[in-house]
């Protein structure tokens, strides 16, 4: 689905570049490409994902700023990516699921939203956001265990002393860890927080390209307006079709990108929360089996009110406003370099 924007006071139109739908694109490309692209973003935000973390299950209020100091003082430069091979390994398999839920649902929603004779700009909203939920949900059967692994390598060691509740094991590796959480759990242990995860990722994306599809437009319609008054001071013939370039289209997807995403993080912050410490600690009565939801809850209440839930708020809205801006540039551009027929969308 194409995006127009008309210009109520010029009459001009912006023509932005094709959607790209799933039956378009070359597929073997589209995942090879994808999971090289990715594992860069990734290996990028790394460092901000594990200082969230370990902020989230700090007993205490600390900032990112000292959270981060005291990581590398203590434990070196490589801290900063500890666990990154696990989620690395499990990150290509669970983005292919992504992305091949994501435009399936999307081409297909898309398509019979259209039919049913919702205008564009409804139909595209629904389809992403029936294609955010579906993506979500597939790719948490992959996600779930990789976090518990690598999160669980990301708190080693800097919770055992502040927190009575952290897990009592020292891991070598993913491997390690892996097996010793099926050993003593087994494979539920590798599945904690899922329900929560579920709740906090699937309603989250479901949000997240709804908004996404709604911003664009609205940025969309700034960027018309700026283009017809430029084309207008500099031509007394200004042609009645804007053709932006590549880097607007660039700079209007990662803007609305990075405000679909800042939203998500803060709408979701508290579940995401619940969700991590579920997943790296141990429970008071259960426990190796974890912590309950609501054990969980009152912990954090008691700890620092109800505010404790937005612990690691700062570095979650940087790396979902980042992430967010990196990923769906190298998405776009992904479905670009991936597409059968390049000549279109030139």
């Amino acid at each position: 689905m194409s995006v127009s924007v008309a210009e109520e006071e010029s009459g001009q139109e912006v023509h932005v570049p094709a959607e790209i739908d799933w039956h378009m694109l070359d597929k073997s490309k589209f995942f090879f490409l994808g999971a090289a692209l990715f594992s860069g973003v990734s290996a990028t935000l790394y460092p901000v994902v594990v200082l969230k973390t370990r902020q989230q299950v700090a007993q205490s209020q600390v900032s990112c700023m000292k959270t981060a100091l005291s990581l590398i003082r203590g434990e070196g430069f490589r801290a900063l990516y500890r666990g990154f091979g696990t989620s690395l390994m499990g990150t290509i398999p669970a983005r292919a699921l992504y992305m091949a839920a994501l435009e399936v649902t999307k081409s297909n929603v898309g398509t019979a939203t259209v039919r049913f004779g919702l205008a564009e700009p409804t139909a595209a909203a629904i389809a992403n956001a029936a294609a955010g939920l579906s993506a979500a949900m597939a790719a948490q059967l992959v996600w779930t265990p990789v976090d518990v692994v690598s999160q669980r390598l990301m708190v080693q060691g800097c919770c055992n002393s502040s927190n009575p509740k952290a897990s009592d094991f020292r891991y070598i590796n993913g491997i390690d860890a892996f097996r010793k959480i099926m050993n003593t759990d087994g494979l539920r242990g590798l599945y904690r927080g899922f329900g929560i995860s579920i709740l906090t990722y699937a309603p989250s994306n479901a949000v997240w390209w709804a908004s996404y599809s709604v911003a664009q437009r609205m940025v969309w319609g700034g960027v018309g307006y700026y283009l017809s008054k430029k084309s207008e001071e500099g031509s007394d013939t200004a042609s009645n079709a804007l053709r932006p370039d590549t880097k607007t289209v660039m700079a209007v997807q990662g803007v609305s990108a990075a405000m679909a995403g800042g939203m998500s993080a803060l709408i979701t912050m508290p579940l995401d929360t619940i969700k991590t410490r579920l997943q790296v600690l141990d429970g008071d009565e259960n426990g190796r089996r974890g912590p309950t939801i609501m054990q969980t809850v009152r912990n954090l209440v008691r700890e620092g009110g109800w505010m404790a839930c937005y612990r690691g708020l700062g570095p979650r809205w940087a790396s979902m406003s980042m992430s967010a801006t990196t990923m769906i540039t190298t998405y776009e551009f992904l479905k670009r370099l991936s597409a059968k027929n390049q000549e279109v969308f030139t």
